[in-house]
């Protein structure tokens, strides 16, 4: 008799190996964009935009998963909206909020979704 795992497990297991690389890429990315942004207060900006990136990213890539594949490119699509609306959200309300450096803040954060998003397909399949 084979035991067969709950169809959440497999969701949680996704989202672990997506978060796993997506830790491994945002690093890479960070270190480049904490080379070229020195100011005071950029690595505030940059590490804050980091934290924002990766939640919207998992949380986006959980629906995606959950949607199923005869919803996929909807439910992608959708993600893509998501990500638009917190970027505008950054810049009109939460970087003034915080009094982050606003080039910093926004460029790592749309660097971040970008090469996340472009990460994303690879997991959508496990």
């Amino acid at each position: 008799m084979t035991v067969q795992s709950a169809p959440g497990a497999a969701l949680v297991r996704a989202v672990a190996l997506f978060a796993a690389a997506q830790g491994a890429v945002f690093v890479l990315v960070l270190l480049g964009l904490l080379l070229v942004f020195r100011a005071p207060g950029d690595s505030r900006a940059v590490l804050i935009a980091a934290g924002v990136a990766f939640v919207v990213q998992l949380l986006t890539f959980a629906v995606v998963r959950l949607a199923g594949r005869d919803q996929v490119i909807a439910a992608w699509g959708l993600g893509v909206l998501v990500r638009f609306a917190v970027v505008a959200l950054w810049v009109m309300v939460l970087v003034p909020a915080l009094q982050l450096a606003a080039g910093a803040a926004t460029l790592a954060l749309v660097a971040l979704l970008f090469v996340s998003t472009l990460v994303e397909p690879l997991f959508l399949n496990r």
